[in-house]
């Protein structure tokens, strides 16, 4: 949308604003975007003036983004009706529903996702890591590597990313993969956690250790790794020993990775074939 004029006043006075450049979406609503500075006083009025042509429009919702350094007009968005959604290290996100019904306008992301791999040698010794931080500082637990999927990152590449970063070894594509656990308000007290199981065939045996954040790094057998009494007393750790163990009998099938083509891009869907080879 271009910058038209909004035109608002009585007989004696006449007061003009340009409205802001904004895009249209799909939903009917209006995404502005602040990348060049103006005077508080100026986008007040300039926002007012763009309110009140959308809505004359039937616009439903605004998404305002506000670069950091523009930070001072957050306030005057705030005392238009704007609230905060999300906030990222260049920006605010701020929305505002110019309807008189309940909002329908999406929150913020709600999960996380972490991964943890599980590498298995031909000795069926399974790739285990000591932490130097976090929960398992100092508790002498051997356990998977694990980690956080960087945006933008297939669930596949995170677990073989945290693998190289935090023991060296080199792993190539997962042969399964196993969503294993969902945990609640398990960051802040809103974000929950995904965390997916990857299971790694190991392309190199040499382990180097992340110094800044490993302790040590060892292949252990796998009978030892779930022997631990930290993983027999939690059902969770218990689980996935159990998955590693059915893994070198062969018995575990879990979800392949299928790169599914679509008009704009590739996705990644992840399904049992042998249950629908069936």
């Amino acid at each position: 949308m271009s910058g038209r004029k909004s035109t608002s006043g009585s007989s004696s006075q006449e007061v003009t604003s340009e409205v802001l450049n904004g895009e249209e979406d799909a939903y009917d609503g209006m995404t502005v975007k602040i990348e060049e500075r103006m005077e508080v006083g100026v986008f007040a009025s300039r926002l007012r003036a763009s309110m009140s042509l959308w809505k004359q429009q039937g616009k439903k919702g605004v998404w305002l983004n506000i670069k950091l350094k523009f930070a001072e007009l957050v306030p005057v968005a705030v005392q238009e009706g704007f609230w905060y959604h999300h906030a990222e290290p260049t920006h605010l996100m701020l929305v505002n529903w110019l309807l008189s019904t309940p909002h329908t306008l999406p929150i913020y992301a709600t999960h996380r996702l972490g991964v943890g791999a599980v590498v298995i040698n031909s000795k069926k010794e399974v790739l285990v890591v000591q932490e130097k931080s976090g929960y398992f500082r100092g508790t002498g637990v051997w356990k998977l590597p694990t980690g956080v999927v960087e945006e933008g990152e297939d669930v596949y590449n995170a677990a073989k990313r945290e693998v190289k970063e935090e023991t060296g070894a080199s792993s190539s594509n997962s042969s399964r993969c196993s969503f294993y656990m969902e945990s609640h308000k398990a960051h802040f007290n809103k974000i929950s956690d995904m965390f997916f199981i990857c299971v790694l065939e190991p392309k190199s045996l040499v382990i180097t250790k992340q110094d800044s954040e490993i302790l040590d790094a060892q292949w252990m057998p796998v009978e030892e790794y779930a022997a631990q009494p930290f993983v027999q007393k939690r059902e969770s750790m218990k689980k996935i020993a159990d998955l590693i163990l059915s893994k070198t009998s062969k018995n575990y099938t879990g979800f392949a990775r299928m790169g599914v083509h679509s008009s704009t891009s590739v996705h990644s869907l992840y399904l049992n074939n042998r249950e629908l080879m069936n």
